[in-house]
């Protein structure tokens, strides 16, 4: 089985058709690209003209979003084997999904949605982690969720969840810092905390993205996780804490909807990239 991530220890953007032009017109300071896999799992076209142009050039990240993986059903054999198509195709220096579901009896909706937090829940997620690490002959990285409610079902903490899982399946773990940030304000935590309890060893991705603020039925303030706008003062605040712990990782900028122009994205990255620089500076003083 392969390593868990060989990414660059870097900033990278999620790539957009729109930007393509742009990306290939020069050496871009971008050190990997990352793909949603559903994306791609057409046999031909234009997406797959532009990814292996891309990938001639940059590193590659695959990023499911459709796995279920934490579903108490069976995972779909046919996403499975075509994600695997996919990883073979391109073979991506990382390969990562969410813990969440998105799936029920042949129904796909089109929501990462949370699961409870008990032991047969964490049993599960488990089994299909080995399951995709068997069928893909890779290792994969699991993104901590955007929460929005607490279940009442839930016995474990999230980060001893997420410890514990990449324990017993030897997975690592994509840290979202926007998402940490969202789910602590949501919930009335604190997110340094959070960060502080995290299993940084096993952190192998960050992502950092933008978030909105709207309001409940109940007219309290909720934060959306909706990578439709520039990453927050705060949560670049954290991510400074975070890799002053850890040290560089590879780092990736969503922004998924109201994509900006290519020089809007390329500036997030090259904030991250300085974050990381000195981080680097700083080991090895």
């Amino acid at each position: 089985m392969s390593d868990i991530s060989t990414l660059p220890e870097r900033a990278g953007v999620g790539f957009k058709p729109a930007h393509f032009r742009d990306i290939l017109a020069a050496e871009q300071p971008i050190g990997f690209f990352e793909v949603h896999a559903e994306n791609y799992m057409g046999a031909g076209g234009p997406p797959h003209a532009q990814l292996a142009a891309l990938r001639e050039r940059y590193a590659l990240s695959i990023h499911g979003v459709g796995l279920s993986i934490g579903s108490m059903q069976p995972l779909d054999r046919d996403h499975l084997n075509r994600l695997k198509a996919l990883c073979d195709r391109y073979a991506p220096e990382s390969f990562s999904e969410h813990l969440a579901w998105s799936s029920h009896g042949g129904v796909y909706f089109n929501d990462l949605l949370p699961l409870p937090y008990t032991r047969q829940t964490l049993m599960r997620v488990v089994e299909h982690i080995d399951d995709v690490q068997t069928t893909l002959g890779r290792s994969m990285l699991l993104e901590n969720p955007s929460t929005y409610l607490h279940l009442a079902e839930s016995t474990i903490p999230e980060v001893e969840f997420l410890a514990e899982v990449s324990r017993r399946t030897g997975c690592g773990l994509l840290l979202d810092i926007n998402n940490v940030f969202v789910s602590a304000k949501n919930h009335g935590t604190q997110p340094l905390s959070y960060l502080d309890a995290f299993p940084l060893d096993r952190v192998r991705e960050i992502h950092l993205g933008g978030h909105n603020e709207e309001s409940d039925d109940a007219g309290t303030s909720l934060l959306i996780d909706s990578h439709g706008s520039p990453v927050a003062g705060a949560v670049w605040t954290l991510y400074a804490h975070v890799i002053a712990c850890l040290g560089p990782v590879a780092t990736l900028i969503e922004w998924d909807n109201d994509v900006p122009d290519w020089p809007t994205l390329r500036a997030e990255a090259i904030a991250a990239e300085d974050i990381l620089a000195g981080a680097a500076r700083a080991s090895a003083a």
